[in-house]
This record gives C-alpha cells, sequence and structure tokens, in this order.
C-alpha cells in the first residue's frame, strides 16, 4: 500500500506533465516554422520541474484521503477537486508574471492571462485523472476496506482513526474555500471588463463632443514664406529653372493669453473644453543665406502663415498687423514642410525691407478641447498663460521655468533662446518635427472615475481573501460551520461593491461613491454575519474589519509615488494580525480552542 501511496501521485504528476506538453506540441503542429519535438521536450521538462511542489501536495493529500472514512467514489472527487485548485494557483501565478503593474486593466489582464494558462494545465490534470481512474479506484476501495476492519477492532481504534478523520475536514474546508476564492476571480473579470467598457464608452462621448467643439490645438507661428528661383541642369545638360522656398521665423516673440475652461455634460459624461485670448507680438529680421541671389526671390508670392490643429477653433477672424498695414488671414499654407494645417496671407515684401526689423501683432481668440500646446519658431520667444482651472498638466517637451497653481487658478511661463533650440530663424530645409519642440498645458479632469475604480479592482483578490479567510477561522473557533454557498453570497456581495461604486461615481464624486459603495458593503455582510453566528460582538468584528479595509484601499488609492511602500507595510502588519489572532486556535479541535469566549 505504501508503494501505491508513492507510486498514485507520481504517476499524476507524470502524466499531467505528458499530457501537457502533447496538447502544447499539437498546438503548434500545424506551425512549419517550429520544431514540434523540441516544443514538446520543453514544455514536458519545464511542467514537470515546476509543477514539483505540486507533487508534494498530490502526495499529502492522497495520504488524507487514504485515512479518511469518505467513500471511494468521494475520495476520488475530493482528489479531482485539489488538483483542479492547483492547476487554479498555477494558473493565477502565470497571469501574475505576464502583466505590469503600470497596466490600466490590470485585473482584467491578469484574469485573461490566469484562464489562458490555466485551462490548458486544468485540461492536462483531468486527462491524467481518467487515465488513472482504474488504479484510483482499486487503490482507495483496498484503502476503505482496511479503515473499515481497522474500526471494526477496538474503540482505540477508532478514536484515532475519528481524530485524523476531523483534521481532514478542515482541511478540505480549507480547499474548497480557497477554490472558492480563486472562483470569485472570474466574475471578477467581467467587472474589470465592465469598467473598461464604461471607460471607452466616455472615450467616445469625449471624441464626439471634441469633433464638434475643436480638437486639442497646437499653434505654430506666424512666419513668412518665400519663393525663390534657382537655375540647374537637367538630364540634357540644358539651364532649367527650379523653384525652392524658405522660412523666416521671428527674431522675438511674445505670446500672452488665459484658458476658459468649460464643462460640457453629453448623457451622464462630463466633457472639458476651454477657450482661449491670446495675443501675440514680435518682430522679424529679414534677411537671406548669402547663397541666394534676392533678385531672384519671388516676392509677390510672399505670405505669413500661421499653423493649428483644427479650423474649427477659431471663433473670430484672424488679422496680423505686419509692417503696420493689417493682413487676413484665410485657410491654406503654400507649404506643408512645417504644418499640414493652418492660414496664410500674401504679404507685400520689397527689397528695402531686407535687413530690417518688421514688427506684428495679433489677437486670436480660440477654442479646443482638454490641450494646448505651443511650438517656439523663434529665436527669442517666451509665453505666458493664466486660468482659472485648478488642475492643470503641463507637458511637451519643456516644463515651464516658472509656475504657481492655487484654488484661483494657475500662471505659467516659458521662455527661449537661440541656444535652446537647434535650428536658425532662417529655414531653407524646414524638415522640423514640430512635436518634438511642442509644449504647453492639458486641463486634466479631477475625477477620473474609471482610473480609480480599475486600481480598486487590483485589491479584489485580498477582499475575498481576507474576508473569507476572516469567516473560516470565526467558523472553527466557534464551531458554527459556514455552508460554500454562504462563502459565495459573501463573495457576491463583495463584487457588487464595484458595481456600486462604478455606477454610482458616474453620478457624483468618486469619493463619495467610495463611501456609499463600501457602507452598503459593510452594512450588508455585518448583518448577514450576526444572522448566522447570532453575536453582534462576531459581527461588529467584521463590520471593525471590513471598515479597516476599505479604508486602507482608500488610501492607497489616493497615494501616487508611495502607494507600493504602505501597501506593502499594511499586508504585513495584516499577515501579524491575523497569524497572531490565530496562533491559539486548534487546528484538530478548533471547537476546543482557547478563543473560543472571545468570539
Amino acid at each position: 500500500m505504501e508503494n501505491k501511496k508513492t507510486f498514485l501521485p507520481l504517476r499524476l504528476w507524470m502524466l499531467t506533465s505528458l499530457c501537457l506538453g502533447l496538447g502544447v506540441a499539437f498546438y503548434y503542429l500545424f506551425d512549419s516554422n517550429t520544431n514540434v519535438f523540441t516544443v514538446f521536450i520543453l514544455v514536458f521538462l519545464f511542467a514537470a520541474v515546476g509543477s514539483l511542489p505540486a507533487l508534494l501536495f498530490l502526495h499529502i493529500a492522497i495520504y488524507k484521503l487514504e485515512e479518511s472514512n469518505y467513500s471511494k467514489s468521494k475520495k476520488i472527487r475530493l482528489l479531482f477537486t485539489i488538483g483542479q485548485t492547483i492547476t487554479s494557483i498555477y494558473g493565477c501565478i502565470a497571469g501574475l508574471f505576464s502583466v505590469t503593474e503600470n497596466d490600466n486593466h490590470w485585473f482584467y489582464e491578469f484574469g485573461k492571462s490566469s484562464t489562458l494558462y490555466g485551462l490548458p494545465l486544468s485540461g492536462a490534470f483531468t486527462v491524467a485523472m481518467l487515465l488513472s481512474l482504474k488504479k484510483l479506484n482499486n487503490f482507495f476501495t483496498n484503502s476503505y476496506s482496511s479503515l473499515k476492519t481497522i474500526k471494526m477492532e477496538t474503540n482505540e481504534i477508532r478514536v484515532q482513526t475519528n481524530e485524523p478523520s476531523h483534521a481532514n475536514k478542515i482541511l478540505f474546508k480549507g480547499i474548497i474555500t480557497a477554490g472558492l476564492i480563486l472562483g470569485m476571480l472570474i466574475p471578477m473579470m467581467f467587472v474589470s471588463n465592465l469598467v473598461l467598457e464604461r471607460e471607452n464608452r466616455n472615450k467616445e462621448v469625449v471624441e464626439e463632443v471634441n469633433n464638434k467643439w475643436s480638437s486639442a490645438q497646437t499653434i505654430t507661428g506666424p512666419y513668412l514664406y518665400l519663393a525663390y528661383d534657382v537655375t540647374d541642369k537637367s538630364k540634357d545638360d540644358k539651364p532649367t529653372s527650379i523653384q525652392k522656398h524658405l522660412f523666416i521665423l521671428p527674431e522675438n516673440m511674445n505670446v500672452s493669453g488665459s484658458i476658459i475652461p468649460e464643462t460640457r455634460a453629453r448623457s451622464i459624461y462630463k466633457v472639458l473644453l476651454y477657450k482661449s485670448d491670446l495675443k501675440s507680438q514680435g518682430n522679424f529680421n529679414i534677411k537671406i543665406p548669402k547663397e541666394i541671389d534676392l533678385q531672384a526671390t519671388n516676392l509677390k508670392e510672399a505670405k505669413i502663415c500661421f499653423g493649428l490643429s483644427d479650423y474649427k477653433g477659431i471663433e473670430e477672424k484672424l488679422v496680423i498687423n505686419f509692417n503696420g498695414t493689417d493682413y487676413e488671414l484665410s485657410p491654406g499654407l503654400p507649404n506643408n514642410s512645417i504644418d499640414s494645417i493652418g492660414l496664410s496671407a500674401p504679404v507685400i515684401l520689397n527689397t528695402e525691407d531686407f535687413k530690417k526689423t518688421i514688427a506684428y501683432n495679433f489677437s486670436l481668440k480660440l477654442k479646443g478641447s482638454e490641450q494646448l500646446h505651443f511650438v517656439p519658431l523663434s529665436g527669442t520667444s517666451s509665453f505666458n498663460l493664466q486660468s482659472n482651472w485648478r488642475n492643470p498638466s503641463f507637458d511637451g517637451n519643456v516644463l515651464p521655468d516658472t509656475h504657481d497653481i492655487s484654488i484661483q487658478g494657475f500662471t505659467a511661463k516659458w521662455s527661449f533662446n537661440k541656444a535652446n533650440l537647434p535650428f536658425s530663424t532662417i529655414l531653407t530645409d524646414a524638415n522640423i518635427k514640430k512635436e518634438s519642440y511642442a509644449f504647453g498645458v492639458t486641463m486634466v479632469q479631477p475625477a477620473d472615475q474609471y482610473a480609480k475604480t480599475n486600481r480598486c479592482v487590483k485589491y479584489a483578490l485580498l477582499f475575498l481573501g481576507l474576508t473569507f479567510g476572516l469567516f473560516f477561522i470565526i467558523e472553527l473557533i466557534q464551531n458554527k460551520p459556514v455552508h460554500p454557498v454562504q462563502y459565495l453570497l459573501v463573495g457576491i456581495a463583495l463584487i457588487v461593491f464595484y458595481t456600486l461604486l462604478l455606477s454610482v461615481s458616474e453620478f457624483i464624486l468618486f469619493d463619495y461613491a467610495y463611501l456609499i459603495a463600501s457602507l452598503a458593503t459593510i452594512l450588508l455582510i455585518t448583518f448577514y454575519a450576526n444572522s448566522h453566528f447570532k453575536k453582534w460582538k462576531t459581527a461588529l468584528v467584521f463590520a471593525a474589519v471590513l471598515s479597516i479595509l476599505y479604508s486602507f484601499i482608500f488610501i492607497l488609492i489616493r497615494l501616487e509615488d508611495t502607494a507600493l511602500l504602505v501597501g506593502s507595510i499594511g499586508l504585513f502588519i495584516v499577515l501579524a494580525l491575523i497569524m497572531y489572532a490565530s496562533r491559539k486556535i486548534n487546528w484538530y479541535q478548533p471547537h476546543l480552542s482557547l478563543q473560543t469566549d472571545n468570539l
């Protein structure tokens, strides 16, 4: 019997590894670029080595099942449940390693990866159990008959047999509880997917409103466009005239303005828009490179240009005063080297204007959504912005030199000079990637309920594990078993918390939604615990633990840089408290525990 006890877990372990290797090899069978035999060997070896801890657990499980007084069919079912629980744990471990903490939808990706890795393992173990079913039947039939004979010999042996049986019940109940915790991850996947769906719907609404209002704006200019002719030889060695162009950037540019945010409601969603009032002034030092003949320039084609991202954002006609004359800009650019979207106007230039400073100024009222960026195309420039929006994000290539954020809003200033930028004010080849130099401000929504809800979902396993563990310990201490269906109901209550949080936070601030959802869940589980254990003192223990847990998670959500540190310290303290609270529990006879009177 001892040999069989060792042989059976080895058989299951080996068959599971073989089935997994064959399954993966069959998957790659029709891939001509993959060596199927190599895949089989690698998967088999990796599975065999990685599942050595599972081999130990199977050996312990078979040993415990042999000593129990269950029927052989129940023993086989319990062994199958234990094996499936182990494969689920391996799937979750693989899922943890396949996702990153920075993933916005961590729990959804974790659930998908865990299922992807766990299902093949589960299938392989199922096949191994089917192939070993006859031997398991024979083994458990003999062990059951032997146990029955021993029980009939003396009362002493019966007492010795009953004590391990009671411990086995605790072990199996613990395994079932762990399986329920893992099983509750499946509906959590749907909750995570629901958060993703609502977030995408919000983005669609925001994009729809932005398209009708105006998109994020990036402003470039003003700058001058000049065309000139050069003579070159054709393939037949005949002289031919080729038209080229150059751009003249301002020598000095000063931009100042204000941003007025507007929040528009669309259904249950809120979209952040803005209006801006900008003023720009500066001057051009018009000159051309020595290699270009001034007489070859087409001054009649000279244009002043201004780039932006979306025409719909222009609230009033754009008039620029250049060299003392007003010019109204109209859509269209003579060349797309710097901007693909923008406005331009023909300007009057004479040869007398070269090597001379020409001033300009204009005012611009521009609408946009969320983001306003600038490109510093000039020799020396400064940008000053102010707004009553209290949650700006200064982004782009350059942070502001100075900024101030208060409850009244923000002010910010950027400044540039010729040494900051890798181009001159005269460009013959305007191959500039303006995105590399853009800077500005993004108007951040202060209540991103979807991101915060998604962060809450990441801690779902902690909620489930601690709550189920608390029920498990108290039921052992008070000797009042909690049925798996009751565990399931408590788990569903914990999951409904996230749907409550998501739905309520779409109407009110996230902090208030979190308070409402957590209070509702705590009260529900507290009253349910009181109805089962018939003690308000025990129910209040649940209320206190859940309140601390929800408060702890709320603090982690509010933290950014120190979330990992605080979370690790908090989990360590929680583990220490659990170990301290369970130190006097007699796991073989928990109803005799010294802590019974305390709860």
